[in-house]
């Protein structure tokens, strides 16, 4: 199967309690399907400055606004596919990009520095490299891990629903291939639903959440990380 490298679509955010979730998953399976990976872990390990510039500047709401991560599915092995990816916001509109390469290779760029060459996609490639060209200081700081559970349409591949489970977060040991341990970043939070779909909803969609009376919430897991956690972290150490 091709990698995808380039996403284009707008996501949106609900938040359901486990006593909803259920229910409302069966009835959403009448139309969707479960993905072939079923119930998976995903670790996202969030770059930014030492001044937590990036995420500052994203909570801020501007009409652009980027992240750098490197994402696994699952605790890599050395020859495991990890991704680096850009993901820019743009008006509403997500464009996400990332290059695949080993996770060895990823190894070795922590420890020399020299980033890999990345030649089966050198215009994203050139993204990255401008990216840390323009923000030397920029670092590993928090490493975010979930249960994901994904859900597609089969005649329309852009609408997709994807449910998170067990938020967790961890600032220290953040190698990909140490494991997804990590503290709760919002213990209230019961499951996190995100509709990704560049057009309008299905009608049978929008009847089922009015069914249910979900609706649109916000939740960045990076933002309520930094909101929760980091930031009151730093307040510490400056009044210190």
């Amino acid at each position: 199967m091709k990698l995808k490298k380039v996403f284009q679509r707008k996501e949106t955010k609900y938040l359901l309690t486990k006593e909803q979730f259920p229910a409302f998953l069966g009835e959403l399976q009448q139309k969707m399907t479960i993905d072939e990976y079923g119930q998976h872990t995903i670790m996202s390990l969030y770059y930014d400055t030492q001044d937590y510039r990036f995420i500052r500047h994203s909570m801020d709401k501007p009409k652009y606004k980027e992240k750098f991560r490197v994402r696994s599915y699952g605790v890599p092995t050395e020859q495991q596919l990890i991704f680096l990816e850009i993901k820019k916001k743009v008006s509403g509109v997500v464009y996400k990009r990332r290059v695949p390469m080993p996770y060895a290779d990823y190894c070795r760029w922590l420890q020399t520095g020299v980033l890999p060459s990345m030649e089966e996609a050198p215009q994203i490639a050139a993204e990255i490299h401008w990216l840390f060209k323009k923000n030397p200081d920029l670092l590993p700081k928090v490493l975010i891990a979930y249960d994901r559970l994904s859900l597609f349409v089969d005649d329309d591949s852009e609408f997709r629903v994807t449910f998170d489970q067990n938020i967790r977060f961890r600032t220290c040991d953040l190698m990909l291939g140490s494991g997804s341990d990590g503290a709760l970043v919002a213990p209230e939070v019961g499951v996190l639903m995100e509709v990704k779909a560049l057009g309008s909803y299905p009608i049978w969609f929008v009847e089922l959440l009015n069914k249910y009376s979900v609706r649109k919430g916000s939740f960045s897991k990076y933002a309520q990380t930094y909101q929760r956690h980091l930031f009151k972290k730093e307040e510490r150490l400056h009044v210190i």
